[in-house]
């Protein structure tokens, strides 16, 4: 999964206090009255660590009075502008932002990481669990008429396995899936090479989402345009490197089934602007030019808590955390003495306290504060600078030149790492880590690259470290980040999902744990198998984590309802609407 974003990095673990830099003095957002429901779709501090200014650690408040129909809601984003609005196609989390308002999954994901029907009305497995039959409601058609069917079905996965489609997300998700039987008309039959346990969780992300068969028939390019869902918007316009522009589905019936209200959304459409200056866009939201924005820097989220007429929305997203991960195909990182090395040498939680301001946590998993199974272990990644020495030492690196680096066979230890606004590791933070790096003697190289060339040198592995994420809602994410299956390009030099491409017998291990936990049927085997596949690739240095994905809105106190819907903390505008005369 491509999974490329500027967003804003940080981490409110559950259970946690919010850190105080972004908490409130006193409430300004309204509390929810005794004994009311959480609104729909909302992921609850459980499953997404939430800050509301001034509220409880949920994804919405309670409104100002009834909500109110019609007006135009102006989204600014920090993100890249998607290359196609179709999330099928490559597969990030600008797609993913925007899709979430024109396109739904088959299943619902609740924060507690249930699954329940959404576009699907049940699913049934074989015993062999190499069958899954899905049946879909009979009272759905897509906003060009096309009614929802089992052939929906068949052609949408049929669309994400063609190569011409140019997926790297759902080609994945559905990997397993050799084929599609039409049982009846509205019963599909998936046909599995081996037991999937996150196919569901797969179904129930906007990355694999049901599309109209009629609209898939246009082609790719038609598709990345405009493409058919049937949520509560549809795609009316897209001026490129300016907007996109969404306006109400009036038919729409078939929100989550969680929702604050059914029927169509109260607001008449939607403007997506393209902000990626995060100055311009935070003073455009003060003004009052736009609505909502979202990739919120730790300085003006502080500056909304003190302004009344602002607040924020903060929420952690599931899957691999933003880390630096080790290419282990070349040296220096072949060695696994030196990944520990440059890891025990840096200090994450005082470059997090001093660039993000104390806002943010720092990460000790593979895997996100929120995601099943994850296994913090601090005590692996701690800075531990006389360790650092020591593996050095131990890995032959012992001479010294006249700069006061190590130095080796005349070679110096020396290694670059890629950055890129597009995953959002701050030179800043590059800066004291390469600081910490310096004090051991190694030498860390940054290098500023524009998005494309980033994925070029990535693609190539033309690196040492790069910044990686990836937003899944599975620990099953681990398959796609660590497996061996993953190394070789999904493309032909192209995207590829594993990017420490380390070898041997601890990869054998890693992969074997993760294969118990793909396709086993006990729960408790399946924890164990994540669980211990994390212990392995920790202690194998393969990634230093830094902190959880998060989504980040700043946005105006006039607009009420606005969510986080599970599973992936994207902001939905369904129950959204705007307290205004």
């Amino acid at each position: 999964m491509e999974n490329r974003q500027p967003a804003y990095p940080g981490t409110t673990v559950p259970g946690l206090r919010t850190p105080s830099a972004i908490t409130p003095s006193g409430p300004r957002r309204r509390l929810p009255r005794p004994g009311a429901p959480a609104a729909a779709g909302l992921l609850t501090a459980a499953a997404l660590a939430l800050t509301a200014c001034g509220g409880p650690a949920t994804g919405t408040a309670d409104p100002a009075g009834e909500p109110r129909r019609g007006g135009t809601l102006t989204y600014a984003t920090g993100d890249v502008e998607p290359a196609c609005l179709d999330p099928i196609v490559s597969g990030n989390v600008p797609q993913a932002l925007v899709s979430t308002q024109y396109l739904e999954p088959l299943f619902h994901q609740d924060e507690d990481g249930e699954i329940g029907p959404w576009l699907a009305e049940s699913w049934k497995w074989s015993s062999d669990r190499l069958a899954l039959d899905i049946t879909v409601r009979d009272d759905v058609s897509f906003t060009d008429g096309q009614q929802l069917n089992a052939e929906t079905i068949q052609k949408n996965v049929e669309y994400i396995k063609d190569p011409k489609t140019l997926s790297s997300t759902g080609i994945l998700a559905v990997e397993k899936v050799e084929s599609v039987e039409l049982v009846d008309e509205f019963t599909a039959r998936l046909h599995l090479s081996e037991p999937d346990n996150a196919l569901l969780e797969h179904f129930a992300q906007v990355w694999v989402p049901i599309q109209s068969q009629k609209a898939l028939a246009r082609g790719m390019e038609q598709n990345c345009l405009a493409p058919v869902g049937t949520g509560p918007f549809t795609v009316h316009s897209w001026t490129k490197q300016r907007e996109i522009v969404l306006v109400r589905n009036e038919d729409y019936h078939t929100p989550a089934p969680t929702a604050g209200h059914s029927g169509p959304a109260y607001l008449d459409r939607i403007v997506w602007r393209f902000l990626p200056d995060h100055a311009n866009r935070f003073s455009a939201l003060q003004a009052g030019e736009v609505d909502v924005i979202d990739v919120i820097q730790p300085q003006d989220a502080i500056a909304a808590d003190a302004d009344p007429a602002l607040d924020t929305l903060i929420g952690s997203r599931p899957g691999h955390v933003v880390n630096l991960t080790f290419n282990t195909r070349r040296e220096p990182f072949a060695d696994l003495r030196v990944r520990e090395a440059l890891i025990r040498s840096v200090d994450v939680d005082a470059a997090l306290k001093s660039i993000f301001l104390g806002t943010v946590d720092r990460s000790d998993s593979v895997l996100s504060s929120i995601t099943k199974y994850n296994h913090q272990q601090p005590e692996v990644f701690a800075t531990d600078v006389e360790k650092a020495n020591r593996l050095l030492d131990e890995a032959g690196w012992t001479g010294r030149d006249a700069a006061g680096y190590r130095t080796k066979n005349g070679r110096r230890l020396s290694a670059t790492v890629l950055q890129t606004e597009s995953v959002l590791v701050p030179v800043s933070v590059l800066e004291q880590f390469q600081a910490s790096a310096k004090a051991v003697g190694f030498e860390l190289l940054i290098s500023q690259e524009e998005t494309s060339t980033f994925n070029e040198r990535r693609y190539a592995w033309d690196y040492d470290l790069a910044p990686m994420y990836y937003t899944k809602n599975s620990p099953a994410v681990l398959n796609l980040t660590h497996h061996r299956d993953n190394i070789p390009s999904v493309i032909e030099g192209g995207y590829h999902a594993n990017n420490n491409g380390l070898q041997g017998p601890e990869a054998e291990r890693i992969d074997q744990l993760l294969d118990t936990g793909s396709v086993t049927a006990d729960e408790q085997e399946r924890h164990d198998s994540y669980v211990g596949a994390q212990d392995v690739l920790h202690s194998q240095y393969l990634n230093l984590p830094i902190f959880d994905q998060q989504t980040r809105l700043g946005f105006r106190s006039d607009v009420e309802g606005l969510q986080l819907i599970s599973p992936l903390g994207m902001p939905t505008f369904y129950d959204t609407w705007l307290d205004r005369s």
